[in-house]
């Protein structure tokens, strides 16, 4: 401890840090083996010190309390990064990243006004077929048509629908019967 402090029991026992923050840099250098990172522990340390004063006894050796801090602020960082994925360039998060949800309540808004627009028979066809997974055998025995005609209409439905909802070549909004599940529901059509 610090003479002043010593001889001094009224003076504050902060004034004493500054005198070993060359200490700390020295053994946060030694554990990180990184000059800007021990920096940031030594900061950190001094911070979680700062704050704790009130722990601190005076008449206690304040260097092994500030290195105890940095020690454990050190190893406390440690096991944190152990569950940490190093991803510079982005590429795992950008993995993990799950589109916005108003992007699919806009998409299935779109959907829904397109849907609304096609026909009856397209509508059903598409309800059947496409979001219920009924083969076209089984949507024309209810539809009471020719599996043809069962066909056929699906086919001039998905192309209506893609028509309405400007979709690319290629693209195509049938490919997951989600989206019929949230229009039309499990038992069919609600608004058909």
């Amino acid at each position: 401890m610090n003479g002043d402090a010593a001889t001094n029991p009224a003076a504050d026992p902060r004034d004493e840090l500054a005198t070993h923050i060359p200490a700390l840099r020295a053994f946060a250098i030694s554990l990180t083996r990184n000059v800007p990172e021990a920096d940031d522990l030594v900061q950190e340390a001094i911070l979680k010190a700062w704050s704790n004063f009130d722990k601190f006894q005076v008449g206690t050796d304040m260097k092994a309390w500030l290195f105890t801090i940095l020690r454990n602020t050190f190893y406390s960082a440690r096991r944190k990064t152990r569950r940490e994925v190093a991803d510079p360039d982005g590429v795992h998060a950008g993995a993990l990243s799950v589109r916005p949800a108003h992007d699919g309540r806009l998409a299935l808004a779109d959907f829904t006004r397109a849907f609304d627009q096609l026909s009856d028979e397209h509508r059903e066809v598409l309800i059947l077929v496409g979001a219920n997974g009924y083969s076209y055998e089984q949507a024309a025995e209810m539809m009471g048509c020719a599996i043809g005609t069962a066909k056929s209409r699906a086919n001039r439905a998905r192309a209506r629908l893609a028509e309405l909802l400007e979709l690319d070549e290629g693209e195509d909004i049938l490919s997951s019967p989600a989206s019929f599940q949230a229009v039309a529901g499990p038992g069919g059509p609600q608004a058909a």
